[in-house]
C-alpha cells in the first residue's frame, strides 16, 4: 500500500507558541519534523474587521493518516479560537525523505527519547 503525505500549516502569534506546537507534534510522532518561519505579516478578516498581525508559521511534515490526530493536537494546544490548520498534499518527493517521514510518524513505542533543548 502506498503512503501519502501532507504538509500541514498553522500560524501563531509568538515564536514560543510556534516552538511548543512543533515540539509537541514531533514528540507525539504526529509529525516527522516541524519548521518555524517568521515573523510573517498576516492580513485577515476577524469579527467583521480587517486585521493585520505579525505571526509565526509552523510547517509540519507528516503522513496523511496522522493528519486528524495532528489537527486535534494543534487545536488543543493552540491559543487561537480558530487556528489555521491546512493540509497540502505532497505530490512528489525524495523516496528516502518520504520513507523517513513514514518511519518517524509510525505510532508505537520507541527506544529513543526526545531531548529537551533546555537540558543542554
Amino acid at each position: 500500500m502506498a503512503h501519502s503525505y501532507v504538509q500541514v500549516t498553522t500560524t501563531t502569534d509568538s515564536r514560543a507558541e510556534a516552538a511548543e506546537l512543533a515540539r509537541s507534534a514531533v514528540a507525539e510522532r504526529l509529525a516527522a519534523c516541524a519548521q518555524l518561519v517568521g515573523p510573517i505579516a498576516s492580513t485577515y478578516w476577524w469579527e467583521g474587521e480587517i486585521e493585520s498581525a505579525e505571526e509565526w508559521m509552523v510547517l509540519f511534515k507528516t503522513s496523511a493518516d496522522r493528519f486528524d490526530e495532528l489537527a486535534s493536537l494543534i487545536t488543543e494546544v493552540h491559543s487561537y479560537d480558530t487556528p489555521e490548520i491546512i493540509a497540502t498534499p505532497v505530490v512528489a518527493g525524495s523516496m528516502d525523505y518520504l520513507a523517513w517521514i513514514t518511519e518517524q510518524t509510525e505510532p508505537g513505542e520507541r527506544d529513543d527519547a526526545v531531548a529537551d533543548p533546555a537540558d543542554d
